[in-house]
């Protein structure tokens, strides 16, 4: 058990160059440059002046200086882990030999984060994300198949810490969804999931099928930025339908009994936003019509048009072929990206939100694919 300590000690000790090189790859001293700057800007009186600004410098010292506490975090873990394995050897501890490999474990899982981190550096990254959920033709199994994917999205938020919000929701005619969308609030939250967007496929045994068959289902998750309304994006009220309704949860309680959802289509686009869950009529309307901007915002940045009005309209049928995943319950349980050809056999881990490998893998990718 003694090997085991001085072994920890040898690979904790030799992590050391890996986590320098990290600091020098997050930049870490020009992190620490910079919040001085900022900091000093805000000693100047004009500073609070202009509010809009203030509030964005503010909002980048706490951004800056998170990022930093983070990597010293991970650096002091590293030389007290050092400390605690060299203690153990000397005081001949086997006892402590759980808690080393433990502590080790987490280094090495937080040194991988960080890097990851490193590759959210799109422009929009930072931002919340808005995932929508639609399930493909089907009925019944795929509508139950797209609340199963919006329960995993939700199950990945909690457990990064997020906040994860309800803004509308369809019930399927006797299970599932028919659609819905959640906001997902935090620091890149956007930046993570951008590569979510597609078609999701299902391969089991269906539980709404008597004769016990298997089938294939497929839905669509929708991922966008949420942006900030800049006063960029003009829209005419003559271009809308507002339709209000009553509202209807998760599981199919009602939120309350009154009409105050709103269901906004943009006439020219053909786009559908829906607002459900805020106090009154007037907020799920404010809701959606941020919604409808950030994704008259995405189709424009994404297809590079100079105007809204050069939106030709969105293709509402979804392309089965071109699936991004591919999840197996049956003959055998396997999860697989068709981008990545990352893969995972725990397909209830997959299911309850254990994720992160595909995030991983497809940022990796995609990081190697700009510098190439």
């Amino acid at each position: 058990m003694i090997l085991a300590l001085e072994e920890a000690k040898y690979r904790l000790t030799n992590f050391r160059a890996d986590i320098v090189e990290l600091g020098n790859a997050l930049r870490i001293d020009a992190l620490r440059e910079k919040v001085k700057e900022l900091e000093s800007s805000t000693s100047d009186a004009a500073f609070w002046n202009d509010q809009e600004n203030s509030g964005k410098v503010l909002r980048e010292i706490k951004r800056t200086k998170d990022r930093i506490a983070k990597y010293e975090a991970l650096e002091n873990k590293l030389e007290d882990t050092i400390t605690l394995a060299e203690l153990a050897i000397e005081e001949n501890d086997e006892s402590l030999v759980p808690e080393v490999e433990g502590a080790e474990k987490e280094i090495l899982a937080e040194e991988e984060s960080q890097r990851i981190e490193i590759l959210l550096s799109g422009e929009y990254d930072q931002n919340n994300a808005i995932l929508s959920f639609h399930p493909g033709a089907g009925g019944t199994e795929a509508q139950d198949w797209a609340q199963m994917l919006y329960r995993m999205y939700t199950r990945w938020g909690e457990r990064h810490g997020y906040n994860v919000k309800l803004i509308d929701w369809l019930d399927g005619e006797e299970a599932g969804l028919k659609s819905a969308t959640v906001m997902i609030e935090g620091e890149n939250a956007y930046g993570y999931l951008k590569g979510e967007n597609g078609v999701h496929r299902l391969v089991r045994v269906s539980p709404f099928d008597a004769s016990g068959r298997r089938h294939t289902s497929f839905a669509s998750v929708e991922v966008m930025p949420e942006f900030t309304d800049d006063g960029s994006i003009e829209i005419n009220e003559a271009d809308l339908e507002i339709t209000t309704h009553k509202s209807s949860g998760a599981g199919g309680q009602h939120i309350n009994k009154t009409e105050s959802a709103v269901r906004i289509v943009h006439i020219p686009t053909g786009i559908v936003v829906g607002c459900q869950t805020e106090r009154s009529q007037l907020q799920n309307k404010e809701t959606a019509m941020k919604m409808l901007k950030s994704k008259l915002m995405e189709i424009k940045q994404r297809e590079k048009l100079d105007t809204i009005n050069d939106i030709k309209g969105v293709k509402t049928n979804i392309e089965w072929g071109s699936q991004i995943r591919s999840y197996v319950f049956m003959p055998y349980t396997l999860a697989k990206d068709t981008r990545t050809q990352y893969e995972d056999g725990n397909i209830q881990a997959v299911m309850d939100g254990e994720i992160d490998g595909f995030i991983n893998a497809y940022l990796k990718m995609n990081a190697a694919k700009n510098d190439g």
